[in-house]
């Protein structure tokens, strides 16, 4: 059994799950709410992602790369989720809540080979950019639903 890996960030965002899922489902929108400034553009994606999609973005940490995704959850304003070749998969969960929608973005590196990313501090800066993107995320959405 592998261990547990895995960091999330949860806001309460003032704003429906169906606005805030329909930023998530498009892969060209996230470059407008990532929080780790890694996200250069996204180079190839559907219109509107659904289960089983890929989408790859040209990154950069430090030198460029590039990634391609495929999404492995996807339930309509509740969730989202995607994994690159490595398979730790970035997660979005949604609940409607009295005021908005709680949002959990959770990175779960629990693979086997998950313990390599740990000398880097992957997770740690994983965990702060997410709350850094939860909070850009919330900025998108209100200010796409006040236009």
């Amino acid at each position: 059994m592998s261990p547990v890996r895995k960091v999330s960030a949860t806001r309460t965002i003032p704003a429906s799950a169906h606005a805030i899922f329909a930023l998530l489902a498009d892969a060209r929108a996230h470059a407008r709410f990532d929080g780790s400034a890694t996200l250069q553009q996204v180079r190839d994606a559907p219109p509107r992602l659904y289960l089983g999609a890929t989408f790859s973005m040209g990154m950069k940490d430090k030198v460029p790369y590039r990634v391609t995704n495929k999404v492995v959850a996807f339930e309509e304003d509740r969730c989202i989720a995607w994994h690159h070749f490595a398979q730790f998969t970035w997660r979005y969960d949604l609940d409607e809540v009295e005021g908005g929608t709680r949002v959990t973005e959770s990175f779960d590196y629990a693979k086997p080979w998950g313990f390599l990313i740990e000398p880097l501090r992957w997770p740690e800066r994983n965990r702060h950019n997410m709350e850094a993107t939860l909070e850009r995320l919330e900025r998108a959405v209100t200010s796409s639903s006040s236009h």
